[in-house]
């Protein structure tokens, strides 16, 4: 049962960040720089998700539309 829990999170979180935000191919590789590169990506998922987007990649590309007022309402700065 934990092997399976385990495997959830890596689904759920690792394959988005790998994929959606190409985390493999980062060049981000000295000092603090990936893991605070991880925790930024991590937040934007968790953000994307707690506002009802299923689709991380979605969310993103409606984010990007209106670029200055879309992630503002996302994270309630108004």
């Amino acid at each position: 049962m934990i092997a399976r829990s385990q495997w959830t999170i890596e689904n759920r979180h690792h394959f988005v960040r790998d994929t959606t935000f190409a985390e493999d191919a980062s060049k981000v590789r000295t000092g603090h720089g990936p893991g605070n590169m991880a925790t930024l990506r991590s937040f934007a998922i968790n953000q994307l998700r707690a506002a009802g987007h299923a689709n991380i990649s979605a969310g993103l590309r409606e984010m990007s539309c209106e670029p200055f007022r879309r992630p503002r309402d996302l994270l309630d700065l108004t």
